[in-house]
């Protein structure tokens, strides 16, 4: 019977089995550091509910000193659990006492009262509760010894207090995960904890508790929501592995009885991970290190092999495996005291081994399976054939078998390495009388000819992804050791395939140029809006002229915009490629690996729908490496072969559409054009006056066709669609005063200030370029005024020197010019807005909307569940502020919006508007080569992490009455004796005054003063 996996499923199956103990022990052994299994263990050996007479027959074997005993070692199994060991603690103790209840014995107290110390000297969370514990033992059973023995208790844990300290904020944040019910937050709260607890175990204090307590850690975590992880597997197999390294060289203090043996370690990560290849691997080759015999690692590997589950991920856990496997054979065969028994069975296993790996993938893929990638277990069985064989033919003939593959003869990779065994060949058999590599008689020079052929093979494939490398090492490999017929020949096929490959690369220059030049013919029309804003106020507001060649505010990233470390440069159309036909479920981090050698990345977007292989979008940082990375197209990841295609020409700038458009209007506009990847709205956290959006397609085709619907009509012709390539190169920078920090805004001037009078004022901070008062109809000003300075430091000069200066008894306000059309918020009025008392009543905030989704937008997803009067959109707080046309539709509308899921899975709901200027919203950075943003948090709360003391309620507030003072004590201002403040029962602050007290009028105030200053005179 196939045995269960994880605490879960040993405590479920105990029922149905026959031989309860004997699971049990299976159980344990299985889960050593499972506290649930061990609970139940020592429960049921306790109190099994048996019939009388089956209690008479078992009274030998189920003794209570064996009952005892068991609950110990369950104890010293679980005791470095720090969050949850309490509970066999406290179990096991309570047994303990009741038993002491019973019959009193001074040895029972010394070993109750040895429990309880050792048990303090331990960090755990329920030390507090331990101690009182053991203080009421003590209190009746041994006052005489209590001060002494509390004293010699609490010293003694002063160490386990401390360690436990350290550790509080992450229990309680994985308390906190675990009480919300997501899986995923416990996840990845145990992942961090368990991060920093490594790191603890590199210091030079606690080493040993600080082993003991990331031991604890990992066994709550692979017993617990990690149990099948197989990261956190092998993060622990590695911490294990590391700490018997440093044990063996004497860097570690650790005694080598406290590590856990590796191999018993690496049979419980099988066990739970029988689809991993890189555990089965490092179990063969623990092993190996171990001293096994042979017939034991090869039942090792025959488990790996009659597991169901080994091909679970594609082909990669398979080839792991057999690495490993086939490295065995090999390194025994290789031994230079290997019997001929080893020999042969390396000389059998590894082509066996390969037949098998083949039948493997047939039977997965069928024909499409051509191998490893890497062909490690072919370089493995070369390498025995050469060096142990001296098979040199044979090997030669593996590599010949290779070459006809075409996943790897259009590789360079094969080429090179095919090429540098022949050179080793070469070079090793000089002194040998026969050697491999045929001489040229002629001159009597032995030529390394087998070297040179492989390279006029590989260039023969016209398919070969990196030609040009191929040329210049097989020139320079003429140059070194061919004569001279030999280096014309290779110099002529060089020429020639050379020439071949100029043409392949005009190709594409001539398509790239021919792109841009599409990009340069078309004029992008970026208008934000239909129709210009115009101004409500007539003279206050200035409006700017637009420099030459400026386009609208919304291609402009203003001066307050925080870029979030993006840089302005950034042109993702030219420096992206696209990634087809991956495996189901691809992680970012292998998507990363597989490009880590072709440049810096950005940012991978992987997007998969109605069950199709997902594509993933994966930016550089140049659009060289974007060239370079086409040369994994045809490549297998992990057991698929990808396609890699260039992303150029393939995103369009869309603009001019429906201001109620979302993502699914977008590919409803274009779902005949081509398959669309993704959709890119602007935040409009800084100008809500955005309306753009960026259309990615698979192909350029897709895209192509998309341009064709440029100037449709939408809407009943209200809007005349505007989609064109997009180009970053097109986007100009702002120019002028304003955009270089040199132009200064002047508030609360005198209205009767002139230019003259204000130049000369502004031309003590430096050279004045011009200055303009804003005029009313009368021609009087509006107490403001605009100041052009000549450079950006005699601006920041001005602002020191003259801000807050005193004008004709105004305090002037000098600041920066910001340009107008940035609104941080939108507003819709519909009819019956006005001002009215009840307006708070029918008001609320909805929080959780995306910064990319605009008013219209929100308008048309509220509209169904009641009548707006207004509606304020505030993207920098995550939300918008609604007006209902009654307090009764606010509130049935309150009740529909609570829990409403918008686009992205979003959740929205309702709070007093005072709590949306407390959010902040969500920082998106869409690139994966920086740090993630720290997640918004409330204005009012602290961003300091708090240990458990600090979240105490603050004690109450203690208020002193007053010493009464004589006649002519100081008062001050309002002082009325004899009236004391309440103070709340939170202790927070002063309560309401009674119904005798009234507010005191300015009358009041005066003549309290006017007493106050008798009183100083007296």
């Amino acid at each position: 019977m196939a045995s269960p996996v994880g605490e879960d499923n040993w405590a479920a199956d105990l029922e149905s089995r026959v031989n309860i103990v004997e699971s049990f022990r299976r159980a344990v052994s299985a889960e050593p550091g499972s506290l649930k299994v061990w609970m139940a263990y020592c429960e049921y050996f306790c109190d099994a509910g048996w019939p009388q007479e089956e209690q008479q027959l078992g009274r030998e074997t189920f003794t209570l000193d064996v009952a005892l005993n068991l609950w110990q070692q369950g104890y010293e199994a679980v005791q470095y659990r720090l969050g949850d060991s309490h509970e066999l603690w406290n179990r096991w103790v309570s047994l303990e006492m009741e038993l002491l209840a019973r019959t009193a014995t001074e040895a029972g107290i010394r070993r109750i009262t040895h429990l309880f110390k050792n048990r303090l000297a331990v960090p755990h969370a329920t030390w507090d509760s331990t101690s009182q514990m053991f203080s009421t033992f003590l209190s009746e059973y041994n006052r005489q010894a209590y001060e002494t023995e509390m004293e010699a208790a609490t010293r003694n844990a002063r160490d386990a207090k401390r360690i436990y300290s350290l550790r509080d904020p992450f229990e309680m944040k994985l308390n906190l995960a675990a009480k919300s019910g997501d899986t995923e937050a416990v996840k990845a709260a145990t992942a961090e904890y368990l991060n920093w607890e490594i790191k603890q175990t590199r210091g030079r204090k606690d080493v040993v508790l600080n082993l003991q307590i990331c031991l604890g850690l990992f066994a709550r975590a692979l017993t617990g929501v990690l149990v099948s992880d197989e990261a956190t597997w092998l993060d622990f197999i590695v911490f294990i592995s590391t700490a018997h390294s440093e044990q063996k060289s004497g860097v570690s203090r650790i005694p080598a009885n406290m590590l856990p043996n590796m191999l018993d370690v690496l049979q419980l990560a099988v066990h739970h991970l029988p689809w991993s290849g890189p555990v089965w691997a490092r179990y063969i080759l623990a092993a190996e290190e171990a001293g096994l015999p042979f017939i034991d690692i090869e039942r090792i590997k025959h488990a790996a092999t009659n597991s169901s589950q080994l091909d679970r991920d594609g082909m990669t856990g398979v080839l792991d495996m057999y690495a490993a496997w086939c490295g065995y054979l090999k390194r025994t065969a290789m031994n230079p005291s290997a019997s001929e028994e080893a020999v042969d069975l390396a000389e059998v296993g590894l082509p066996s081994a390969l037949e098998d790996v083949k039948h493997w993938g047939k039977r997965r893929y069928g024909d499409a399976y051509q191998g490893d990638p890497s062909f490690r277990l072919e370089k493995i069985l070369i390498q025995f054939l050469t060096e142990k064989k001296e098979d040199i033919d044979g090997a030669r003939a593996v590599w010949e078998q290779l070459s006809t593959i075409e996943l790897y003869a259009n590789s360079y990779d094969f080429w090179l390495h095919w090429y540098l065994w022949e050179m080793v060949g070469f070079t090793s058999s000089k002194s040998k009388a026969r050697s491999p590599t045929p001489a040229t008689i002629s001159q009597g020079l032995r030529v390394p000819s087998y070297a040179t052929l492989v390279f006029s093979r590989a260039l023969k494939v016209r398919t070969l992804d990196w030609p040009e490398r191929i040329m210049e090492v097989y020139l320079q490999h003429c140059n070194d050791y061919e004569l001279a017929e030999t280096l014309r020949e290779a110099q002529d096929t060089i020429y020639k395939v050379r020439k071949g490959v100029a043409k392949r690369r005009e190709r594409e220059a001539a398509q790239a140029a021919e792109a841009q030049a599409a990009y340069a013919a078309q004029i992008r029309d970026q208008a934000m809006t239909d129709a210009p804003e115009t101004s409500a106020s007539p003279g206050p507001k200035r409006k700017r002229e637009d420099a030459p060649g400026e386009d609208d505010a919304a291609t402009k990233r203003p001066k307050s915009e925080p870029a979030n470390g993006v840089d302005a440069k950034r042109d993702r159309e030219n420096t992206s490629v696209f990634v087809a036909n991956l495996p189901i479920h691809t992680p970012v981090s292998k998507m990363r690996q597989f490009f880590r050698e072709y440049g810096h990345i950005n940012n991978i977007d992987i997007q998969s729908r109605d069950g199709a292989p997902p594509v993933a979008l994966v930016e550089f940082r140049a659009p060289e490496d974007a060239r370079s990375a086409l040369l994994r197209d045809g490549k297998y990841f992990e057991d698929q072969v990808v396609q890699v295609t260039a992303a150029t020409d393939c995103t369009l700038f869309v603009t001019n559409y429906s201001p109620e458009a979302d993502e699914q209007y977008m590919r409803d506009l274009f779902k005949d054009c081509g398959e669309i990847h993704n959709i890119r709205f602007p935040s409009l956290k800084y100008n809500t006056k955005r309306r753009f959006c960026y259309v990615t397609f698979r192909d350029r085709a897709g895209a192509a066709a998309a341009t064709k619907l440029d100037g449709k009509s939408l809407d009943g012709g209200k809007f005349k669609l505007s989609a064109k390539f997009s180009d970053p190169g097109m986007k100009q920078q702002r120019q002028g005063a304003q955009a270089e920090e040199r132009e200064l805004h002047i508030l609360n001037l005198p209205r009767t200030t002139t230019e003259e009078e204000l130049r000369g004022i502004f031309a003590k901070a430096g050279k004045v370029a011009s200055v303009r008062i804003p005029l009313n109809m009368a021609g009087r000003g509006y107490g403001t005024a605009f100041v052009v300075m000549e450079t950006k430091e005699e601006a920041q000069e001005a602002i020191k020197m003259l801000d807050t200066l005193i004008l004709g008894n105004h305090a002037i306000k000098v600041e920066l010019s910001k340009p107008l059309g940035q609104k941080t918020t939108a507003t819709v009025r519909g009819p019956g807005s006005t001002a009215s008392p009840e307006i708070a009543a029918r008001t609320t905030a909805i929080l959780g909307i995306p910064d990319t989704m605009n008013d219209a937008r929100v308008r048309s997803l509220l509209a169904r569940v009641g009548t707006i009067v207004k509606l304020v959109l505030h993207p920098k707080h995550g939300g918008a502020i609604v007006e209902f046309a009654d307090a009764v539709t606010a509130g049935k509308a309150a009740l529909a919006i609570d829990g409403m899921t918008i686009e992205g899975g979003r959740r929205l709901r309702t709070a007093p508007v005072a709590e949306l200027f407390k959010q902040k919203a969500e920082e998106r950075v869409d690139r994966i080569d920086q740090p993630p943003q720290k997640p918004a948090i409330s204005a009012s709360s602290n961003s300091k992490k708090q240990s458990a003391a600090e979240l105490m309620p603050p004690p109450p507030a203690i208020r002193r009455t007053p010493l009464a003072l004589g006649r002519g004590g100081k008062r001050g201002l309002g002082f009325i004796g004899g009236v004391k403040k309440e103070v709340n029962g939170n202790g927070h602050g002063p309560s309401a005054l009674g119904a005798g007290a009234r507010s005191k009028s300015n009358a009041d105030f005066k003549k309290l003063f006017l007493e106050g200053k008798t009183g100083k005179k007296d």
